[in-house]
């Protein structure tokens, strides 16, 4: 796995996993014991303004695009709390910034002691809105998908001359950056492309414009596909752009880390694993309130994953039932082949490799060494 990226703040882990720092949930899963989640990936509404080419929630469609109300994520805070989760990723598959139940949500988990962090494409995330969240938040990571206003535009929005939502974007981010260093506050702020086979000229000025806004990192990262090959990424194309990849990192700052995901990447589209332990420690929910073990799993041809809404239950009483502990059971049973059964590497990838290891004696999870990376408790 990819060694950290020392920051100014810290070490920043964004290609591997985390799980030494929780040896106390690893010890009880291997005892055979019901744990809760670590970390949850989550939205708070499936509805999002964008239309990201490269979006895998597009192959997941099948749930109600609604917002979820705010006293029904207010619960839910209370049930992570109640049985241990210790992060939450607003992410997962809608826009959670444009939610009714988004500002309270954050200021809830907070706090109840969870850490939040926050994907977002910062469109309608403006001064008001990150006053209220950005002391509350962990990191945020906004999708910029390349760091010229066309080609971002092009492939976010309706065409290359819709420049608009790319400069209302980067104005957010710069308020959000310029907060950050008025008020001291320690939350971490980074950009994300996801690449694309044949995105290579973009690849250098996303990393200029991650420098330009003076966030703490520039993230690139593979694209990820399901096991029908809906998106028709081409893996192969990647090992093309490594050169112009390793000229990104290469414009690093002391102020702004340029990473490339290489671990993802080079894995291209088969994980080395067949079981998948992942899902027990990182949960994913749709932003229809649909609680399935990943969101690979949330189209409906994957009924059988289907585990609740809590937005019609509580959580508590979801994670408790026994058809969740089946669907667990199963996902890491010999009945169940990653490699043929699920989209290429998802969310929990990492996790399930040092999962998948530790259980078969390969490589043993270890104590982490302090002090503790930054955001150690988001897989």
């Amino acid at each position: 796995m990819s060694a950290p990226v020392d920051t100014k703040e810290g070490k920043l882990i964004l290609d591997s996993h985390k799980l030494s720092y929780h040896m106390d949930r690893v010890s009880a899963w291997e005892a055979g014991d019901r744990i809760a989640p670590i970390s949850v990936d989550m939205s708070l509404t499936r509805a999002c303004g964008a239309m990201c080419t490269f979006c895998y929630a597009m192959v997941q469609e099948s749930q109600e695009r609604r917002s979820i109300k705010t006293p029904a994520a207010l619960n839910l805070v209370e049930d992570f709390e109640k049985i241990g989760v210790r992060s939450v990723s607003l992410v997962s598959d809608g826009e959670s910034t444009l939610s009714p139940a988004y500002v309270p949500f954050i200021q809830h988990a907070h706090t109840a002691g969870i850490d939040v962090g926050n994907g977002t494409n910062a469109w309608e995330w403006e001064a008001d809105k990150i006053e209220q969240v950005l002391p509350y938040l962990t990191w945020v990571r906004f999708t910029v998908a390349a760091g010229r206003p066309q080609t971002y535009a092009k492939m976010m929005f309706k065409g290359p001359e819709h420049t608009d939502v790319f400069d209302r974007a980067m104005k957010n981010i710069q308020y959000a950056v310029a907060l950050k260093r008025r008020e001291n506050l320690k939350v971490t702020l980074g950009i994300q492309m996801v690449l694309m086979p044949g995105m290579a000229d973009e690849i250098l000025p996303f990393a200029k414009l991650g420098i330009d806004l003076g966030v703490d990192y520039a993230v690139i990262k593979h694209c990820s596909d399901d096991e029908q090959g809906s998106l028709a990424i081409d893996y192969s194309r990647y090992e093309e752009m490594y050169s112009t990849l390793r000229k990104a990192e290469d414009m690093s700052t002391e102020a702004t880390k340029i990473i490339v995901k290489w671990n993802k990447i080079n894995d291209g589209d088969k994980p080395p694993y067949k079981r998948y332990y992942g899902p027990q420690f990182l949960l994913q929910i749709s932003g229809s309130g649909l609680v399935a073990p990943a969101g690979m799993f949330f189209n409906a041809r994957y009924s059988k994953f289907h585990i609740g809404n809590y937005a019609e239950e509580r959580f508590f009483d979801i994670w408790k039932s026994d058809h969740y502990w089946r669907v667990m059971e199963y996902l890491s049973s010999p009945s169940f082949d990653a490699q043929t059964m699920m989209g290429t590497l998802p969310i929990a990838h990492y996790v399930n490799i040092a999962l998948d290891r530790h259980i078969r004696g390969i490589e043993r999870l270890r104590p982490g060494e302090n002090p503790k990376p930054l955001h150690h408790n988001f897989l």
